[in-house]
Parts: C-alpha cells; sequence; structure tokens
C-alpha cells in the first residue's frame, strides 16, 4: 500500500509525518510526502528535525533517515499511484482534489482519519494482519462514517510551525504524534 502524505512546503509537517508513519506500521506500507508548494530537495525543517530525532534517540537508522530526507513537489501522478493521501490540512485535501479530483475517496486529513478510526468497528479488519490489509478496511469504513469535527472544520488541521516558534513547532508535533497514536492504536485494537 502506498501512502502520501501532503502539506504546503514539504519540509515540517509531511516530512515528520512521512517518518513517523513510516516508523509506526508495518512494511505492507510504504509512506513517502510532499508539498503543495514543495520546495525541491530542502531537509527538513531544523526545528522539526531536532524533535524527530529527540522522540526516537533511541534509533540511529531513524535519525539517518530524518538527515537524509529531501522535499519535493506534489505532482498529479504521485497522486494517482497513490492509494491513500492524507493531508496536514482540510487546504491540503483541496489542493490534492484540485490536480486530482478522481482522488476523492482516498484522500483526508491526517486529523479526520484518525478521529474517524476511533468510530469504525474494529471488526471490519479482523483477519486481516497487515497494517495494509486493515488500512484498506478502515478508509472506505471512515469515509462512510464521514461527519464533520464537532470542534470546527479546522479542527482536524496541523499547525503549520515554519519560522514560528518553537512552542508551535512543538504544537505540531504534538498533533503529528497524538493523530498516529491515535491511527495506529485504532488499527491494532
Amino acid at each position: 500500500m502506498k501512502i502520501v502524505v501532503v502539506c504546503t512546503g514539504n519540509i515540517c509537517r509531511s516530512p515528520a509525518m512521512e517518518l513517523l508513519l513510516a516508523d509506526a506500521l508495518d512494511d505492507s506500507v510504504e509512506v513517502t510526502s510532499a508539498g503543495t508548494q514543495g520546495m525541491p530537495r530542502w531537509e527538513v525543517s531544523p526545528p522539526m528535525a531536532d524533535l524527530l530525532v529527540a522522540n526516537k534517540a533511541d534509533s540511529p537508522s531513524f535519525s539517518n533517515n530524518v538527515s537524509n530526507f529531501r522535499s519535493k513537489p506534489l505532482t498529479e501522478q504521485m497522486v494517482r499511484d497513490a492509494d491513500l493521501i492524507l493531508t496536514a490540512t482540510s487546504a491540503h485535501r483541496a489542493d490534492v482534489l484540485n490536480l486530482s479530483p478522481l482522488a476523492l475517496r482516498r484522500t483526508m486529513s491526517l486529523g479526520e482519519l484518525a478521529r474517524l478510526s476511533q468510530t469504525v468497528d474494529p471488526a471490519i479488519w479482523q483477519g486481516k494482519v497487515t497494517d495494509a490489509e486493515r488500512l484498506k478496511a478502515l478508509v472506505p469504513a471512515a469515509l462512510a462514517a464521514r461527519h464533520p469535527n464537532p470542534n470546527g472544520p479546522e479542527a482536524d488541521d496541523i499547525v503549520d510551525p515554519y519560522k514560528r516558534s518553537n512552542e508551535t513547532y512543538q504544537r505540531s508535533f504534538s498533533q503529528i504524534t497524538g493523530h498516529i497514536d491515535t491511527l495506529v492504536n485504532s488499527l491494532h485494537r
């Protein structure tokens, strides 16, 4: 299963989403990332890189993945090839759908999928062994159960920390790790 995670520049939120999701999911899932206004070949923004490395201090290979990361712009081909597109915000979801309207049934924000994953009956992936199999069962069920966030349309969005305070980077990172933890815990309940 191929997942593409998307933010604006592909240097803060989507690299963190990519690296943390790839680390949390099994090898049946391939995760990559891109930016709607991606800046080619940039490294992860230093404050986000520091948070990522500190979070996985016991994993030298994870630190290497952070160091080796290079950003890229989102292309229509990447969207076509993806089984699932997870965005940082609902605005990024709209950008993906402007690029490729046929991606409607495979595109949602990470926050929305995490929230909805808690409402889906885990019986739908009973007997599914890999994370890819579980996700392939979860996504259509989550889309069918889709409902607005009672806290407002932006409540599922991950704050953009670029060129902002360390506190904003920490908030963004906490949102990402919270959504990923929720999603992975839902897949394994």
